[in-house]
C-alpha cells in the first residue's frame, strides 16, 4: 500500500468515525427532520443545488479563473454535504436535528441531482462533466447511511454503551482527521501556491461568503437554522467533489490542490461566520 493510500485510508477512517459517533446520539426524528418540513426543504434545496451552481458559472464568467479552480467549483457546486460539518453548525449554535436532516437528505438526493447537474454544467461550460451514479451512491453508502444507520442501531439496542462511547469515538475521528488533513495540505503545498493569484482567491472567497449569504437568507426565521443552512450551502463533500473532478480530468493534479485550497479558504471565512455567530446567539450556542 502506497503513502497516498494509507492516506486516503485514514481519511475515510475518519469520517466512518464521527458518523458513527452521530448516530450514537441520533433519533429517527433527526434523520428526517428536513423531509417531514416541506418549506425547509425547499429552503435548503434551492439554496445548495439551484444557486451554488449558478455561482459557479457565474464567477467563471466574471474572473480568469485557471481551469483548475473552475472545475473545482463545479464539482463543489454539485456537491452534497460533508459529514463533519456537523461540529461546526454545533460550535455556532445551529440546531442539529436540521443538521443531520440536511447530511441525510441531500446525500440521498444528490445521487440523483449531481449527475443532472453536470449534464447542465456541461453545456454551460462547453466541456464534459460525469460521474456514473454507482459512484456517487457508494460515497453516500459508505461515508453516511451505513456508519450513521451503525450508530442508530447501537443506541438503540444498547443506550447505555451509546452514551460511554459517543465522545471517544468523535474525538478519535476528529483527531485523525486533522493529523490526515495536515499531511495532504502539506503534500499538496506546492500545487496549492501555485494556483494562488489571477483572481483566485477572490472567486474561492465570493464562492464561500456568498454561500454563507444565501444559506442564511434562506435558513427560515430561526437563527438556529439559519447557521445550519448557510455552513451547509458553503461547505460542500470534498469526497464526491474529487471523484467528480479527477473522473473528468484525470491528468489533471491540479484540481486536489484547488479543492484543498478551498478546503483551507472556506475554514478561515466560515471561522468568522461561526463566531460572529456565537455572539449573536449568545448563550444558546455556548450550550
Amino acid at each position: 500500500m502506497t503513502a497516498q493510500e494509507m492516506i486516503m485510508l485514514a481519511v475515510q477512517a475518519s469520517i466512518v468515525i464521527t458518523v458513527f459517533s452521530y448516530g450514537l446520539d441520533a433519533t429517527l426524528d433527526d434523520v428526517l427532520y428536513v423531509v417531514r418540513r416541506p418549506r425547509c426543504f425547499l429552503r435548503s434545496f434551492a439554496a445548495m443545488f439551484l444557486v451554488m451552481p449558478l455561482l459557479a458559472v457565474g464567477l467563471d464568467m466574471a474572473f480568469d479563473l485557471h481551469h483548475e479552480i473552475e472545475v473545482a467549483l463545479v464539482a463543489l457546486s454539485l456537491s452534497p454535504v460533508p459529514p463533519l460539518l456537523m461540529k461546526k453548525q454545533g460550535k455556532a449554535g445551529g440546531r442539529e436535528s436540521y443538521g443531520l436532516g440536511l447530511l441525510v437528505t441531500m446525500g440521498v438526493l444528490s445521487v440523483v441531482i449531481t449527475p443532472i447537474g453536470m449534464m447542465l454544467m456541461t453545456q454551460a461550460f462547453g466541456r464534459q462533466f460525469q460521474l456514473p451514479l454507482g459512484a456517487i451512491a457508494l460515497v453516500i453508502l459508505k461515508a453516511v447511511l451505513l456508519p450513521l444507520a451503525a450508530g442508530m442501531v447501537v443506541r438503540a439496542l444498547l443506550p447505555r454503551v451509546a452514551a460511554r462511547i459517543a465522545r471517544p469515538a468523535a474525538v478519535i475521528g476528529t483527531v485523525l482527521l486533522v493529523v490526515v488533513a495536515l499531511l495532504i495540505v502539506f503534500a499538496s503545498r506546492h500545487g496549492i501556491l501555485q494556483l494562488i493569484g489571477n483572481g483566485t482567491l477572490l472567486a474561492l472567497i465570493g464562492f464561500i461568503v456568498v454561500g454563507l449569504a444565501v444559506g442564511h437568507w434562506l435558513g427560515g426565521p430561526d437563527a438556529r437554522d439559519r447557521v445550519v443552512l448557510a455552513l451547509s450551502t458553503a461547505s460542500r463533500h470534498p469526497g464526491i467533489a474529487l471523484a467528480l473532478a479527477t473522473f473528468n480530468f484525470p491528468h489533471e493534479p491540479g484540481v486536489t490542490a484547488a479543492i484543498l485550497l478551498y478546503l483551507l479558504v472556506n475554514l478561515l471565512v466560515s471561522m468568522v461566520y461561526v463566531i460572529w455567530q456565537r455572539r449573536r446567539l449568545g448563550p444558546a450556542a455556548a450550550a
